[in-house]
């Protein structure tokens, strides 16, 4: 059963802005796993994020860490939520024209 949906869009501009402006800021809203990656794939992981907490109806208490994405096999987006071990989550991600947009579906196992 589908327990929630959400989606979002991130303009890679403005994150590698703030980036720059708050450098401390890739630290709170990334895992290590996910801190190193590039602006593109971090904007897409930001756009999951947004949208997990949509899917969620934005519980109190989740920090951005709490979530992390990964590359599966294949390259497909695997999707974590420190939490809500209790739902399977589908992602998918997508770029263009300077944008990154996620899409995420909790479901109950």
């Amino acid at each position: 059963m589908i327990v929630g949906v959400g989606i979002d869009i991130v303009a890679v501009s403005r994150l590698a802005a703030a980036l720059s402006r708050t450098p401390s800021l890739r630290e709170r809203l990334f895992t290590p796993a996910e801190a190193d990656l590039d602006l593109d794939s971090l904007a897409g992981r930001f756009a999951v994020k947004e949208a997990v907490a949509k899917a969620l109806s934005r519980p109190a208490g989740m920090a951005w860490r709490d979530a992390e994405v990964i590359r599966g096999d294949g390259g497909r987006p695997v999707l974590s939520v420190r939490g809500y071990e209790h739902l399977h989550w589908h992602v998918s991600i997508a770029h263009d024209g300077g944008l990154a947009t996620a899409t995420v579906i909790a479901e109950s196992r």
